[in-house]
């Protein structure tokens, strides 16, 4: 059977949709609407928040970094949203369920605490507030996160230590929402081996490079006050080399670009839209397999669930966070832009669901 027109025709809408930004541009305009919506692998936009003008006190930003070596779970996060700064540190077990966290609710700070306005750039951000300790500190190939505080009455503490790959590529998108001012910028950094240690009272939990792996999401913006997404990712050795995969959908207009993409050393691989086979919130049953496919038939992978980190509520239906972090393992396989086909074999990663009035 020969290629029809309308086949061509279709494949090139698909393309033109993913606008992949190359160049140094503002991401917003005079009216604190988005520029270009778009992606890059590098954070190639210029983040002039000045120009948010009267949502300025709806502006959310967080560092959110996660660790995990298929057993434990590390989540530092720090975020400003509006007159407010937060640090939330968790350690959780993931077999047993067990938790030990840490929260800093600091109110009426807005332009006190400011963040870096690029995750590719050295930067470092500290954070202190009775005896507690945050850093984050960015090199060109290594980033260092500390903390220092109390969890149950006994020293709680932590530090990691990132590797990157040289000129280490991510997933950079600015997606829009349907009312003007609003907007989602985001970057997703994977595969980064990790080392690091967690003190509790007098216990030592120690963390290997080999296996442990570190995602950072780093959020900038001002979207409606209820929305929900979906987020999915996952960094794995697979012989000698790194694979992951970060895929987020349903937040946003995503027809300028899709925040979907592979990882294999380092560099970015773009994909198309994903599309989840069940909706595991019907019948609530989060504990069976999710299967993910692409439009472009680059991604078809199935986890196999083993820990729901069901977290937040949403009190009185008007204001809160509500999530299902789902943990497993997967299988499938990846198609990268040279056509390698990566073959995914019990590879740990979650996926989750969260609904948002905040």
């Amino acid at each position: 059977m020969g290629i029809e027109l309308n086949d061509i025709e279709e494949n090139n809408i698909r393309e033109n949709i993913q606008n992949e930004i190359t160049e140094e541009t503002y991401l917003l305009d005079e009216n604190g609407n988005l520029n270009i919506p778009g992606y890059s692998k590098r954070n190639n936009f210029i983040y002039n928040k000045e120009n948010i003008g009267a949502l300025k006190t709806a502006l959310k930003e967080w560092n959110f970094y996660q660790i995990s070596n298929g057993k434990l779970l590390v989540q530092i996060n720090f975020y400003n949203i509006g007159l407010f700064s937060t640090v939330c540190v968790e350690l959780c077990n993931m077999r047993s369920g067990k938790k030990i966290s840490d929260i800093i609710v600091e109110p009426f700070t807005y332009g006190r605490n400011p963040m870096d306005d690029n995750a590719d750039k050295p930067s470092e951000f500290r954070y202190v507030k009775n005896g507690k300790f945050l850093e984050f500190k960015v090199e060109e190939r290594k980033r260092t996160l500390r903390y220092e505080g109390k969890a149950f009455g006994r020293r709680f503490a932590m530090k990691f230590e990132l590797d990157m790959f040289p000129e280490h590529e991510s997933l950079v998108t600015a997606t829009p929402f349907e009312k003007p001012g609003r907007f989602f910028f985001t970057q997703k950094m994977n595969s980064m081996p990790t080392k690091g240690v967690v003190l509790f009272g007098k216990k030592k939990i120690f963390f290997s490079r080999q296996n442990t792996f570190t995602v950072l999401d780093w959020g900038r913006g001002v979207w409606p006050h209820s929305n929900m997404w979906y987020w999915a990712n996952g960094t794995g050795r697979i012989g000698s080399d790194l694979f992951g995969f970060e895929l987020t959908w349903g937040f946003g207009n995503t027809e300028a670009a899709t925040a979907t993409a592979l990882f294999f050393n380092g560099k970015c691989h773009k994909i198309g839209a994903v599309h989840i086979e069940n909706d595991p919130e019907d019948g609530k049953n989060w504990m069976q397999p999710w299967h993910i496919t692409s439009e472009d038939g680059r991604l078809d992978i199935t986890m196999k669930p083993f820990f729901d980190n069901e977290t937040g509520v949403i009190l009185l239906g008007l204001v809160g966070m509500k999530s299902h972090q789902v943990h497993g393992l997967w299988n499938g396989y990846a198609v990268l832009d040279d056509g390698r086909r990566i073959e995914i074999k019990d590879m740990y990663a979650f996926c989750e669901k969260v609904y948002n009035k905040w």
